[in-house]
């Protein structure tokens, strides 16, 4: 269905699994943020009718892994209005502006737009219901520098990521000598079993779930980061897509389904990976296994992308390449545009054939 607004993939067992039940809510007991920043706007009102209709629909526990802006959505999902709330972070980030003529460096102008985006989510009320939510349990995935990459600095900085991007490029393992996972979470993680790097596993708490969200959103050399984290390791913590980029599903050990609203039909594990074209795709475990057997990915159409204005949902360039009015506006016609792959999933749920609307493996 080449003009169709949602690609949907899915694995062999998630396959079988819509088959025999349907579209049930119930069949997802873990859902996965990617990073991607303004690519939220993307899915605008898809996440809107997941958040605030179709995931209400059950009661069952699901849970929560993000990293950067997926992190953000999660948040909004926990939150005590989960439709309410990813509106609102929607319209916050869209609607981030600053004075042409701001004395600031770059990156203050950056850090006190995203504590301005997260200061719409994150009311003391929020904070304590994420924190605790006996449905949705939270895991904030962040990426904690080491040597060089500990530092703020940009110099060093620089020369960490440099080092960084090379022994990636040799072997993602090697990645592991310049970052450490380390998951911000509101309970065990039962569904990822992470294997592929050590991680370090903190306890979500009202007074270190903002600074985990921050940390995890931190890209090097455009924010900040955080630093000494409390609860947590001593360091300096970065964007978690640095490592679980769109995650390596690898790891997933869950026996229930992964719902992934995503911003593409590609799965590009870490940061690092993006120039990377044989890294795409190459969702495969060390025995030669499809790792996304039990996932379900739901994202745009390429279709649907090259009839936006410029062809492509929002990304963080426009801040760059675009006017403030310009971005604004286009940004408001993709959101508006969202309202189809609304509409479409909602056909894929109510179609008598399940997999009517599933790419064909």
């Amino acid at each position: 269905m080449p003009n169709f607004p949602l690609t949907i993939i899915a694995g062999s067992t998630a396959r079988k699994r819509l088959t025999n039940e349907g579209w049930q809510p119930e069949l997802f007991t873990a859902m996965v943020g990617a990073s991607g920043g303004a690519k939220l706007l993307g899915l605008g009102h898809l996440d809107r009718y997941l958040f605030g209709e179709y995931l209400t629909r059950a009661s069952h526990s699901m849970e929560l892994y993000g990293s950067s802006i997926g992190s953000w959505r999660h948040a909004a999902l926990a939150s005590i209005n989960p439709g309410k709330a990813i509106a609102t972070l929607q319209d916050r980030y869209m609607n981030q502006q600053w004075a042409e003529d701001d004395s600031r460096s770059p990156s203050e102008v950056v850090d006190g737009l995203c504590e301005w985006v997260l200061d719409s989510l994150l009311t003391p009320d929020d904070i304590d219901h994420i924190a605790a939510n006996p449905r949705f349990r939270t895991h904030v995935v962040t990426a904690l520098g080491l040597g060089l990459n500990s530092h703020q600095q940009k110099s060093m900085l620089a020369l960490g990521m440099g080092k960084a991007a090379v022994l990636n490029m040799i072997n993602r393992q090697l990645l592991a000598r310049s970052f450490q996972r380390v998951v911000f979470s509101t309970g065990v993680s039962e569904s990822f079993v992470f294997k592929d790097f050590d991680t370090e596993h903190v306890k979500i708490r009202p007074d270190n779930l903002r600074s985990a969200l921050l940390a995890s959103g931190s890209i090097p050399f455009l924010m900040s980061g955080q630093r000494d984290i409390v609860g947590a390791p001593d360091g300096h913590y970065w964007d978690g897509g640095i490592i679980d980029y769109h995650f390596d599903f690898a790891n997933y050990a869950g026996d229930g389904l992964v719902l992934y609203p995503h911003f593409s039909d590609q799965v590009v594990t870490g940061w690092f990976d993006k120039g990377l074209r044989w890294r795409r795709n190459s969702q495969r475990n060390s025995n030669g296994h499809q790792t996304l057997d039990k996932v379900i990915i739901v994202a745009p159409s390429r279709a649907y992308i090259a009839a936006l204005p410029y062809g492509k949902i929002p990304d963080r360039r426009d801040f760059q390449k675009m006017s403030q009015a310009t971005r604004l506006t286009y940004w408001r016609e993709c959101v508006s545009a969202s309202q189809a792959l609304a509409s479409a999933f909602i056909e894929v749920i109510e179609s008598p054939d399940p997999l009517r609307y599933v790419a064909s493996q």
